[in-house]
């Protein structure tokens, strides 16, 4: 096949949607476990590796980097395009993945096992789910020649749950050279879909599109006072001073700031499901929480968040130390970071000195344009009764650092989900798993939109 347009083999199926399985649960059985430390990080070299010779197997000539440090392997190749005077895109998966303790699970959870329907293991929905659907349309366009409207730029990177220090953000300052030309990106935690009743009894499904991101910040908060005896009355001690200061700090609630990706989405669920939300009311929490757990995340979109995480103090029983850290994961909604440092200032009081760990800006682009009518398209060519609505993540992604660069960004891994599965405990959860169907669902929406774009 040499021009644009969908492919099938001879089971009546795509190559790309007969592989896809197989690819998601290969992926799954390299342990690419991110600690967050260069010495304990494993895997992602070996997988890396991997995912450039199923490139390059079919054809593409591929380029390895290693992002800094040893092992941290990042991967790219690009499909060229009808049009090369067009801006490429670029749809980007990070290949490293959060622990997991096998004790936990049902499954182990770097096996790729494929049982029930689902296929389970770390990494499953976070993300070589969209990494293997990424991958088998990249082998599918290049095996059956397909051109697409414009260049594809297909990268595979490192680090990304560890802020994306080693991975993306490296790249971005060392080798902006690899995204020369490229105009709008395709990432994670996007095109899922939110089952939602409508008046009359019957259902909607929204595909949710991200075109926002909250600021991802980890502070650390740091007191100190003299050191002394156990047994001696101590006015001045650093451990009460960051208790307190951290207390403080956690029982906060912000204000609520409604950004237009959180705006616009609660408009299109009220429009569908009759629901009425009123993000300054009293009840904000419990009108969400009839979205199901969705809620979570939209909840989390309405307001910054400061949670502290980590706790550091002493070396003794009965020795008062001098000093005592704390770590708080802070996420702050578009526009609010020079407002979250002054309210967060207030709260901690002067006695206790604060500096950023890792500091992400905050990303939010408009639910419009050519693009954006391609994932509308592409999601109705599968689900006639679908609709995209844009929302807000309250995590972070990639997409980050790609937007320091000019690069338009949004989460678009499509996935129509079973009402019933509680898709955001899978993230960093126990029991991680995708659905067949889904993966399956989500390479035919991919497949249209990239060639389509």
């Amino acid at each position: 096949m040499s021009a644009s347009g969908e492919s099938t083999g001879s089971s009546g199926r795509s190559r790309a949607v007969d592989e896809v399985v197989e690819l998601v649960s290969a992926l799954i059985r390299f342990d690419t476990s991110n600690t967050g430390e260069l010495a304990t990080t494993k895997g992602e070299q070996e997988c890396a590796h991997w995912v450039a010779a199923q490139l390059r197997e079919v054809g593409y000539e591929t380029e390895y980097v290693e992002s800094g440090a040893p092992g941290r392997g990042n991967v790219f190749a690009r499909l060229e395009g009808a049009d090369p005077s067009r801006g490429a895109l670029m749809i980007h998966g990070h290949l490293d993945v959060v622990p997991a303790e096998a004790a936990d699970w049902s499954v182990h959870p770097f096996s790729g096992a494929v049982r029930d329907g689902y296929v389970w293991g770390r990494g499953a929905v976070d993300m070589k789910d969209m990494v293997g659907m990424t991958l088998a349309l990249a082998r599918q366009f290049k095996a059956e020649g397909t051109v697409p409207p414009r260049d594809l730029v297909f990268a595979f990177l490192a680090d990304e749950e560890n802020g994306g220090r080693w991975g993306s953000q490296w790249l971005v300052e060392h080798r902006p050279d690899l995204f020369d030309g490229i105009t709008e990106a395709v990432g994670e935690v996007g095109g899922f879909s939110l089952t939602v009743p409508r008046p009359d009894g019957t259902e909607r499904r929204l595909y949710l599109v991200e075109t926002a991101e909250k600021g991802l910040g980890w502070m650390r908060l740091r007191a100190k006072a003299r050191a002394g005896h156990g047994s001696f009355l101590h006015e001045d001690n650093a451990v009460t001073i960051l208790a307190e200061a951290v207390a403080r700090l956690g029982k906060h609630t912000f204000p609520v700031v409604l950004s237009d990706s959180v705006a616009e989405f609660l408009a299109a669920v009220s429009e569908e499901s009759g629901l009425r939300f009123d993000p300054h009311g009293p009840d904000i929490e419990g009108q969400l929480a009839k979205l199901g757990t969705i809620s979570r995340i939209i909840g989390a979109t309405l307001r910054d968040t400061a949670n502290p995480t980590m706790l550091q103090a002493g070396y003794k029983a009965n020795v008062i130390p001098q000093t005592a850290e704390a770590v708080v994961d802070c996420r702050v909604v578009p526009g609010r970071q020079a407002a979250f440092e002054r309210e967060v200032d207030e709260l901690i009081g002067p006695d206790v000195e604060r500096e950023w760990i890792t500091k992400l800006d905050s990303y939010e682009t408009t639910f419009d344009g050519h693009l954006v009518d391609a994932m509308n398209a592409a999601v109705l060519a599968n689900d006639a009764d679908g609709r995209t609505v844009p929302y807000m993540l309250s995590g972070g992604t990639d997409a980050k650092a790609f937007a320091r660069l000019g690069i338009r960004c949004f989460g678009f891994a499509p996935l129509q989900l079973p009402p019933e599965l509680d898709f955001t405990a899978l993230f960093h959860g126990v029991d991680e798993r995708v659905p067949v169907r889904s993966l399956e669902f989500g390479t035919r929406v991919l497949e249209h939109f990239l060639l389509h774009s």
